[in-house]
């Protein structure tokens, strides 16, 4: 893969991108999305793409928290699949296992949006504004979407970012995967982070092991539940909402989830509106999709 400040430095040289529209019986977005693949045509257009979402069974939409323009293209493939298949739920790192109940009764129409904003302690624990994911948990609400909430409990990923797994009690694990179910072998993924993290002067009591780890617990526990849902609703399509990071290579997320349901598992990366860099990078996702389309020049890699 070589490092990651490199790779981000290179362009695909060859490739082919053409940019197409996608339309959809309930809302026409085919002036607003365009897609190319990386790995299934050397030629796609947005229909091409959306007809390779159909038919996996995990979909990880990757965005960046605070584009309105990665929430949009997020609900509008939502959308779309559920247009296609009705049986869908929306997996998201935006909500702590704890509050799962909280997000049932939301759909189940128990309690309001502004409750479910108060009980899951969103502003609190995720933070970024209400409105950007919104419009998704309505549509959800609306078509009777199950939601799942994926993410480890802010306390534990801080403690183990802070004093490592080893400071962990019993009781920490009641949202966590077994101690025997993180996987913290993947040196590609340490180098990954390690590098994305050199260049901003960390210091102090900050330690790398334990900030790995806390990475790991993080994305564990959300490929845990995936993973569990997956199982007992076998024929119900997952779509996941989390941030890039924890989709790129399918460091993350992805592979986690594909140790545990098999290899036969079908998945699709998407990044949402990557930048140049990123998008250029090879095997950093099975598909890329823009809300508008790049401006991106191909040439040779320097080396």
């Amino acid at each position: 893969m070589g490092t990651w400040r490199k790779a981000w430095g290179w362009l695909l040289w060859g490739s082919l991108f053409f940019y197409g529209s996608l339309a959809y019986a309930d809302d026409n977005i085919g002036d607003r999305l365009n897609a190319i693949t990386l790995k299934t045509a050397p030629l796609s257009d947005a229909n091409a793409s959306l007809t390779a979402l159909k038919t996996a069974q995990i979909i990880y939409l990757g965005e960046h928290h605070t584009s309105a323009a990665d929430h949009l293209a997020q609900l509008e493939i939502i959308k779309a699949l559920h247009g296609h298949n009705p049986q869908v739920a929306i997996a998201m790192e935006m909500f702590q296992r704890p509050f799962q109940d909280v997000l049932d009764r939301y759909i189940a129409g128990e309690i309001s949006e502004a409750e479910l904003v108060a009980q899951t302690e969103y502003e609190t624990r995720w933070g970024f504004d209400w409105e950007l994911y919104a419009p998704i948990l309505r549509f959800a609400q609306a078509k009777q979407i199950p939601v799942l909430a994926l993410n480890a409990p802010n306390e534990v990923v801080r403690q183990v970012s802070s004093a490592g797994l080893a400071s962990l009690e019993a009781a920490d694990y009641e949202y966590l995967p077994p101690r025997d179910e993180l996987d913290l072998t993947n040196e590609n993924y340490q180098a990954l982070l390690q590098e994305a993290f050199s260049g901003h002067g960390q210091h102090g009591n900050f330690n790398f092991e334990n900030f790995f780890a806390a990475q790991v617990v993080w994305d564990e526990t959300m490929a845990e539940a995936i993973a569990q849902f997956a199982t007992e609703n076998p024929d119900t399509q997952i779509i996941t909402l989390a941030g890039q990071g924890h989709v790129v290579y399918g460091y993350g997320i992805p592979d986690r989830v594909q140790r545990r349901l098999g290899e036969d598992l079908r998945q699709q990366k998407v990044l949402l509106n990557p930048s140049p860099e990123v998008a250029t990078v090879p095997d950093v996702a099975d598909l890329l999709w823009w809300t508008e389309i790049p401006a991106i020049a191909p040439r040779l890699p320097s080396d």
